[in-house]
């Protein structure tokens, strides 16, 4: 498998290579199965290199203004042995998003405008790296669609389910998320958006710079709607109506680093929350349940964990039946 992966980059980023090969290069980075063989061959490769086609400092350059921007942080939440993992984890994100976007260099002559997806399985948080610098985090059962270099002056991002985005600044070329309902325009910020397709409520919450609420194909505004940072917008897709309020970011911000913070949820959210993050199947039988609203913070529990909290502090009671969880009222 090794050298066959070794043969299909080979022959892709060839100046001789076809379309139908260069093609085939860019379809095994959304391979799962294949996701460890190849950055080992992506470090190998990068390891070997000595100039790239810009500058040759340009993977240092690069490298040493991400780590920087956010060593910092890192430092104060992590072990010697945590810090080098998370090291390793970096780089290999950081050059596959190099490598992509020098492989794109050599298609885009004959090809449409690329996109690439990215998708975080239920159960998981997934952490990615754009090719223009922009950070992201995916929430459990989410997934983002996004140009590499950005498709005439703009940097697009399709958004289904959750994420957390670092907006790396590029002047000239403003970011733009499109969710299911609106359009978000930014320059370089940190904003968290929630847009799960099927949930009554969409909302964008703004952690740092300034973020622009604007029309979409399936969302007429009556005028552009600016946030702050603290701010956060909340659509309905029931009502379409729409409400700004003041709210503490880091509430909405935690689940990337695995924590579950509820407020004032109802029975109802806590559920669909659950299943997306545990990757579970829950059915609540009993209706009078979702009367209920609950407030906690979990950090790196397991499913049955935080529901024998909920039972210390809810009338309920589960049971695993056919493997999915019923919950009724405890009597």
């Amino acid at each position: 498998m090794h050298d066959k992966i070794r043969d299909i980059i080979e022959n892709g980023k060839s100046d001789q290579a076809t379309h139908q090969e260069k093609q085939k290069l860019l379809s095994i980075f959304h391979q799962p199965e294949v996701e460890l063989k190849l950055k080992c061959y992506l470090f190998e490769d990068l390891d070997q290199t000595e100039a790239s086609p810009k500058d040759e400092h340009f993977f240092e350059e690069i490298f040493e203004k991400f780590w920087n921007r956010r060593e910092a942080g890192i430092l104060k939440k992590l072990s010697k042995i945590r810090v080098l993992h998370r090291l390793v984890q970096m780089a290999a994100i950081l050059a596959i998003g190099l490598f992509m976007g020098y492989m794109l260099n050599s298609v885009k002559s004959d090809t449409a405008s690329l996109y690439y997806t990215s998708v975080a399985p239920k159960g998981s948080v997934s952490e990615m790296l754009m090719p223009d610098g922009t950070h992201v985090f995916l929430n459990s059962g989410s997934k983002i669609k996004y140009s590499a270099e950005g498709v005439d002056g703009v940097r697009e991002v399709f958004l289904e389910g959750e994420a957390l985005f670092e907006v790396a600044k590029m002047k000239g070329k403003p970011f733009l998320v499109h969710t299911p309902s609106y359009d978000i325009r930014v320059t370089g910020t940190i904003f968290n958006v929630k847009a799960y397709r099927g949930e009554s409520e969409m909302v964008t919450t703004l952690v740092e710079g300034t973020v622009r609420i604007e029309s979409s194909a399936t969302l007429q505004l009556a005028d552009k709607i600016e946030l702050k940072p603290g701010e956060q917008l909340t659509y309905s897709e029931g009502s379409k109506k729409i409400s700004v309020q003041e709210v503490n970011p880091n509430l909405y911000t935690a689940w990337k680093d695995n924590r579950l913070v509820f407020v004032n949820m109802d029975m109802k959210e806590l559920e669909t929350l659950l299943e997306r993050k545990f990757g579970v199947e829950i059915e609540i039988r009993d209706q009078s349940i979702l009367q209920y609203h609950y407030d906690g913070t979990f950090r790196n529990e397991t499913i049955f964990e935080v529901l024998e909290v909920l039972k210390l502090t809810l009338p309920i009671q589960y049971h695993i039946e056919d493997q999915k969880i019923i919950i009724n009222s405890r009597k």
